[in-house]
């Protein structure tokens, strides 16, 4: 018996584990990784009433090694997919994210990379908008009393400074391009940097879109918030 917990435990931690690497190297499609999740919850559900069972019945044949072996994997198999689900459903289902949502930064230089991503490259639309609103209302245009020159390399920096990939940058037109990839399942998100010089001040607008998927978890969002507070942090030194 106690073999047989160890065992399901730990297949259930791998359902959760091995989707995103499997997805990013290939060798499995999204639909078939998310699969894994939910089966992980199921094996992870399982691998703890088996436990109990051997709690209850086997009581001789326990380890504290292998139980603790055994209710870590478990509630690892449970806790990672419920969490994202809470997380899925805590934001809208939207994965086109700008501070300028009546005229949404275009992307140049990265629409050729998103020839084969299944979210076109053109914003998502007013209903997107509408979303985005009501959930993140403190996304809007940046004001900023700094020169141009210096707001685009600090905005390039940032991008270097958080790992993004630096795909362009456009002096005249005011335009940084990069690409994030995230780390487990190496989603593809890309984001555009737009610098509007008008008089003394100058506007910035950012926006964020995933190449793939319905909802982003907030990702988005996160991004977008993370490379104002790292431009902000170059500007102020």
């Amino acid at each position: 018996m106690k073999i047989l917990v160890s065992l399901v435990s730990l297949i259930a931690f791998l359902l959760v584990l091995l989707p995103g690497p499997l997805y990013k190297y290939g060798v499995v499609e999204l639909s078939t990784a998310f699969a894994g999740f939910r089966f992980g919850v199921y094996v992870g559900g399982a691998a703890l009433v088996l436990l109990v069972i051997q709690v209850i019945f086997m009581r001789k044949t326990l380890s504290i090694g292998s139980t603790l072996m055994a209710v870590v994997f478990a509630a690892i198999a449970i806790a990672m997919p419920l969490s994202m689900m809470s997380k899925a459903k805590s934001v809208p289902a939207i994965h086109d994210i700008s501070t300028d949502l009546i005229n949404p930064p275009k992307f140049v230089a990265i629409v050729p990379l998103r020839a084969d991503a299944k979210n076109p490259a053109e914003y998502a639309g007013e209903e997107t908008a509408r979303q985005q609103r009501k959930a993140y209302p403190e996304l809007k245009t940046l004001n900023y009393a700094q020169s141009k020159t210096d707001l685009l390399a600090a905005t390039e920096q940032a991008v270097k400074n958080l790992g993004f990939e630096l795909v362009n940058v456009n002096a005249a037109t005011g335009i940084v391009e990069a690409t994030d990839t995230t780390t487990w399942f190496g989603f593809k998100d890309d984001v555009v940097v737009r610098i509007n010089d008008e008089g003394s001040q100058r506007f910035v607008d950012i926006r964020s879109k995933s190449r793939v998927g319905r909802s982003d978890l907030g990702k988005n969002a996160e991004r977008i918030h993370s490379l104002i507070d790292e431009i902000n942090t170059l500007l102020d030194k």
